[in-house]
């Protein structure tokens, strides 16, 4: 079983090979179809967000363990334009890209741990885990 998976992130193919990558490794471990969907979903919102606003990046999948725990880690990253009030990008609503402003709030809700890294030009790092129960 592999452990790790990478995926570059330039188009919304790339978007669904990053969804079911995903989605496949969680299984692998024994998370349940609903906390499948939840990984899935927030993979998409993430890979989504970075060709909406950077064009390019990647998704980095990976099992993790803590203790007695085991779980999915998924690190989305880009160099592009960094979010300028990362505050305000986590409000619900908020959007500059005219959608409905649900992306990091709402995953940041699905999932277990969430950390959001941003730098004016030079790219944001989002990293998420959801943990088996």
């Amino acid at each position: 079983m592999e452990d790790k998976v990478n995926v570059p992130i330039n188009s919304d193919t790339d978007i669904v090979t990053a969804r079911q990558s995903g989605r496949e490794l969680a299984a692998q471990i024994g998370f349940t179809s609903t906390d499948l969907a939840i990984i899935a979903t927030s993979i998409s919102e993430l890979a989504r967000n970075i060709v909406s606003y950077a064009r390019t990046g990647e998704v980095v999948i990976s099992v993790v363990q803590q203790g007695t725990k085991h779980g999915i880690m998924i690190v989305a990253k880009d160099r592009g334009p960094g979010i300028p009030d990362i505050e305000q990008a986590m409000k619900d609503g908020y959007s500059t890209a005219k959608g409905l402003g649900l992306g990091l709030p709402g995953t940041k809700r699905l999932m277990d741990e969430f950390e959001i890294v941003s730098a004016v030009r030079n790219g944001t790092t989002v990293t998420v885990k959801k943990w088996r129960r």
